[in-house]
Order: C-alpha cells, then sequence, then structure tokens
C-alpha cells in the first residue's frame, strides 16, 4: 500500500446544499487546501441522474476539488467509480461517506448506518480502492450511539481495506450535530492507526484549529459549519500557520465575498435558481453586523441579481457610516 502524505491540509467537508462549485471556489481563493463535492449518490449516478450530475460541476479555476460518494452496493461503487468517476481527471481524491446521520439516507442502510457491520466496512474499503488508482479517504463518525461506539473497530477494518486515510467527526450519529465534538476519540484513532487520520468537528475560529491539533495530534483539519458564511476561516489559519498576524474579517470582505459568491453561482446557474440558493448564504455571511436581521429580510423578498447588488451597494454604504470598527 502506496504511503498517503498529508501535511497539516485545511479541508472543507462536503456538506448538502452549501458546498457547490461557486462556494468551494471561494474557500479555496481563501487558502483552504482541498474541497469536495456536495454528496453524490452512486445509485442516482448509475441511472444518470442529472440533478446528481450537476452536482459534480466543477469550474476551471478550480485546482483541489474532489467528489464524495455515498451508496451501499459495491457492485454499483465499482460500476461507477470505474465509469463515472475514474476518467474525471478534476477530481484526485474519492471520499466514501459512512457518517452521515440524515434519516433519509440512514434508513436506506447507507451513511453512518454502514458502521453497524465491521465486515461491510472492509468489503467497501476493498470495494474503492480497487476500483480506483485515485487516493481513497472514508469519513466515518464514532459509531451510532453511545451504545454501539466502534470507530476504532471501523477505523481498523478500512486501514485494512487499504484505503488511504480515514476522517473522523467526533459524534455519534444519533448526536447529528448535537452536543460537543469528542476530539479525544480522534485522538485515540490517530493513534491506532498508520495511515492519516483527519479531525473534524467544532472548528469555528483559529483557536479552535489550534486546541482540535493539540488534542487530537491529527494530520490535518476538516471544517465544515464553521465555513458556513465564514470562508475567511481558511485566510485566518493560515496566516496564524505562517506565523503571520490574523488579518481580523472586515465588513468590505464580507460583502465583496457575497457578491463574488452570486457572481460564480451565475456563470453555471440559473438566476432564479442562485436567488434561492444565496439567500442562507448572505443570513450567515451577515449575521452579527449592525441590522443584520433587517437586511437578511430584505434580500429574502428581492427577485433579481440587479436588485440584490443595489442591496448590498445600500447596506455598504450604511456600514461604511455606521459601524463600529474597534
Amino acid at each position: 500500500m502506496r504511503e498517503t502524505k498529508i501535511f497539516n491540509e485545511i479541508m472543507l467537508a462536503p456538506m448538502a446544499g452549501i458546498t457547490d462549485s461557486a462556494f468551494r471556489q471561494i474557500c479555496e481563493e481563501n487558502g483552504c487546501d482541498k474541497t469536495f463535492t456536495e454528496m453524490v449518490s452512486v445509485n442516482a449516478l448509475d441511472f444518470n441522474n442529472k440533478a446528481t450530475e450537476e452536482i459534480m460541476y466543477t469550474a476551471d479555476s478550480e485546482k483541489n476539488c474532489n467528489i464524495q460518494i455515498f451508496g451501499k452496493d459495491c457492485d454499483i461503487i465499482e460500476r461507477v467509480i470505474k465509469d463515472k468517476i475514474n476518467p474525471r481527471e478534476d477530481f484526485k481524491e474519492i471520499s466514501f461517506n459512512m457518517g452521515c446521520p440524515a434519516p433519509k439516507i440512514y434508513n436506506n442502510g447507507q451513511g453512518s448506518a454502514l458502521m453497524r457491520d465491521v465486515k461491510k466496512v472492509y468489503e467497501i474499503g476493498k470495494c474503492l480502492k480497487e476500483s480506483t488508482d485515485k487516493i481513497v479517504n472514508v469519513k466515518i463518525r464514532m459509531g451510532i450511539d453511545d451504545d454501539s461506539i466502534n470507530y476504532i473497530d471501523v477505523g481498523k477494518a478500512l486501514e485494512d481495506s487499504g484505503i488511504d486515510y480515514v476522517i473522523l467527526h467526533g459524534r455519534t450519529r444519533k448526536q447529528q450535530y448535537s452536543g460537543k465534538a469528542d476530539w479525544v476519540a480522534i485522538r485515540k484513532l490517530k493513534e491506532t492507526l498508520s495511515i492519516p487520520v483527519i479531525a473534524n468537528g467544532d472548528v469555528f475560529s483559529v483557536k479552535d484549529y489550534k486546541n482540535i491539533l493539540d488534542v487530537t495530534k491529527a494530520d490535518g483539519v476538516m471544517i465544515a459549519r464553521g465555513a458556513m458564511g465564514n470562508p475567511f476561516i481558511f485566510r485566518q489559519i493560515k496566516d496564524y500557520i505562517q506565523g503571520k498576524e490574523t488579518r481580523p474579517i472586515r465588513y468590505e470582505d464580507i460583502l465583496y465575498t457575497i457578491k463574488r459568491q452570486y457572481d460564480l453561482s451565475l456563470r453555471y446557474k440559473p438566476e432564479k435558481l442562485v436567488i434561492n440558493q444565496m439567500r442562507k448564504h448572505v443570513g450567515w455571511y451577515i449575521k452579527g453586523l449592525p441590522q443584520a436581521a433587517s437586511y437578511r429580510d430584505r434580500v429574502n423578498k428581492l427577485k433579481t441579481s440587479e436588485e440584490i447588488f443595489e442591496l448590498l451597494e445600500e447596506y455598504r454604504k450604511f456600514l461604511e457610516d455606521n459601524y463600529d470598527r474597534k
């Protein structure tokens, strides 16, 4: 088995309805080392589902985007990888999801449900590696619930299957995204496996990034909710790594980035869809700024990008006159 070298990489987690090409580009521009598509169903891909093909879209400017897939049938996984993913030169890695807690996916025996059967985990890992020459990682959780925590056994099975590295979200399936991520569990997995382990869970700041590495000794960090409305976290972490003074996030940065994400989205999506999808992003971006709720509500009522850009310019002028720069 070849050795996969990961040098403290900062990754953007795949998030449904969030990590599309536009947002991935924004994160990459801010220093993110590696991004992943939203989760792609191998079953849907096998049926040539148009919406699934759209999820796999990458822009020419994306240099470090990879694909995350989910499923449970090795025959379908192998066929889809060989026919649909291997020919894609833009994807250097394949990530397989064994951690998704969503009821729809879990109840279908996919995502985190796969962790119930360690033998099945091994079989899927082996199938993944035998189907491609690309790097393969698997994302897992600690277990289904507190009574079935088995991430060590699952991690060992994945290592034995030949996969290149593991990403551990330090929560159980039952926790969803509540409570605190167990960073000590990530450290235990890192101490057990010889392949790289990436830490995931509760990184919302540079301080969190430093602390999670101190606790887990992981080979890298994957950021999920901490990047929502805050792709600047990658820039700030890079400043910290390089020994530079961490640059504060200014309202000018926020409003510029909102407009840039709109522009990038409009290059490959219909305007109506972009406006609907960006509403949640705008809310996350401006959270905490003066009059954020009022402007968010106004954005949600607009129907064209021109109207939105005009409102953002109005908001910029308002902040210029009223924002406390302390």
